[in-house]
């Protein structure tokens, strides 16, 4: 309900006592928010513990929550993202700007020096998925833009 490129990923969900023919009484699962404005992350959370809770009293069910870890937002520099595109722009080959809410080596590494990613495209844009698959062209071509981003980066 709230426009924007957040995402929710419910990455595992454990029933208890995990029998094929008994009801749970208990039901553990993560939930991962992400999205580049940590302020929207935060009020996302507290809908989805407000929202629980309403559940709960209309239903009797406890809900509780407990921290895994945290990551906030880390952008990609701008002038790493440039020096990207025209090494990309030097092969012949297109760009898009693509903010990435996974949390990759990246998002620690900005916080200590200028940083840039480089994807190359999935068939069919399946992605961090058993189905994904990239072409041994693009990932060559990914290659090749990291080479020369780096060649100019070291230039610079």
């Amino acid at each position: 309900s709230e426009p924007g490129r957040q995402v929710g990923t419910v990455g595992q969900i454990r029933a208890e006592p995990g029998a094929p023919n008994v009801i749970p009484g208990r039901a553990v699962m993560s939930l991962e928010l992400r999205d580049l404005d940590a302020p929207k992350v935060a009020r996302l959370y507290a809908r989805i513990v407000a929202e629980s809770q309403a559940i709960g009293r209309d239903d009797g069910t406890a809900f509780s929550y407990a921290p895994i870890t945290e990551h906030a937002p880390a952008p990609t520099d701008p002038r790493v993202r440039a020096v990207i595109a025209d090494a990309a722009h030097s092969l012949g080959l297109t760009t898009r700007a693509l903010p990435s809410g996974a949390g990759h080596d990246a998002q620690e590494m900005a916080r200590l020096a200028p940083t840039g990613m480089i994807f190359v495209p999935s068939v069919a844009g399946i992605s961090h998925a058993p189905r994904e698959f990239t072409r041994p062209r693009d990932c060559a071509n990914g290659a090749d833009v990291l080479l020369r981003s780096v060649l100019a980066l070291d230039a610079a």
